[in-house]
């Protein structure tokens, strides 16, 4: 195993044997985008595992960690009570964001994290801005807050739709030319809020291929018991693949910052996706200086004088 990183940030491998530390920090790196300015998606490729770097055992002995890990930030996240962290996950249909949510999250608390999956609008949320109800889901501090889909609906599937719009009832004064623009402007200076508030933002584009969604829907159409998940909608939206692909650049070259990085995620393998989804979570909360609270003097006299009497009981 490679030497402890010092880097503090850096995630750990403690008890996964024959893992390079190195060799993560920059799978890492090489799928976060901080910068928007000349990014291409066309330039990342959905099918790779970190240039086969990492083979698939190797990769469940991390993601393994990476749950462990999660859990115990969880913990320190919930006792520190000062951040918050939201992780958002945007993919085109069976990209895999229901499965990497079950697998990533399943060892920690579900009373520490609150999972939001975001539909089309209602009536009560079309009456007021397209943050609205995005501020209203935000996780309370010490919680993990998980979108299902998220504010950038807004930008995506209303952007390749625009006749979505016209529930919002928008004036046409607001409408222009610009309108794209200033609502990736609005995403961005929310989250540069959020992070001055307190929140650690985590963005996931699970980045599948055209060639593997095929594939994946006609195992759902093959399989009895995933007949529920399909929809005609699926194979709908398929037809604006090359729409939805440039929604998603514009969204990430507008959007991506170090204070709210996107990943963005290689989903034709399963098993690859959950694991740089985990590991970049603790990556993210390493990075937060966690730490549990330190007793006060009046605590520490109450904790003594507890003991005491408990030990004092016949």
């Amino acid at each position: 195993m490679g030497q402890h990183p010092k880097d503090p940030h850096a995630p750990t491998v403690a008890g996964v044997p024959d893992i390079d530390v190195g060799k993560v920090r920059k799978m890492l790196d090489r799928y976060r985008v901080t910068d928007g300015r000349g990014f291409r998606l066309k330039d990342r490729d959905p099918g790779e595992t970190y240039g086969h770097s990492i083979d698939k055992p190797e990769a469940q002995a991390l993601l393994e960690y990476g749950v462990r890990e999660l859990a115990a930030q969880q913990e320190l996240l919930y006792a520190d009570n000062r951040w918050a962290v939201l992780a958002v996950l945007q993919a085109v249909d069976a990209a895999g964001k229901d499965g990497t949510i079950k697998h990533v999250m399943s060892g920690v608390n579900p009373q520490g994290v609150q999972v939001t999956s975001f539909k089309a609008p209602g009536p009560e949320e079309l009456e007021h801005d397209f943050l609205w109800r995005v501020n209203r889901a935000l996780p309370a501090r010490g919680h993990i807050g998980i979108f299902n889909r998220s504010h950038y609906e807004e930008v995506l599937v209303c952007r390749v739709h625009p006749e979505l719009l016209d529930r919002q009832r928008l004036p046409d004064a607001v409408r222009d030319e610009k309108f794209w623009q200033h609502r990736l402007e609005a995403i961005a200076r929310f989250e540069q809020y959020m992070a001055l508030q307190g929140f650690a933002v985590v963005k996931f584009f699970l980045h599948l291929s055209k060639a593997e969604q095929k594939r994946r829907l006609l195992a759902r159409l093959d399989d009895e018991t995933k007949h529920w998940k399909f929809s005609s909608s699926d194979l709908h939206e398929r037809g604006f693949w090359d729409q939805y692909e440039r929604a998603f650049e514009e969204a990430i070259t507008a959007t991506a910052a170090p204070h709210a990085p996107w990943y963005v995620v290689p989903a034709d393998n399963k098993w690859f996706s959950r694991l740089v989804v985990a590991v970049a979570l603790v990556h993210a909360m390493k990075g937060l200086d966690l730490h549990y609270p330190v007793p006060t003097e009046e605590q520490k006299a109450a904790i003594t004088a507890a003991r005491a009497a408990l030990e004092a009981e016949k």
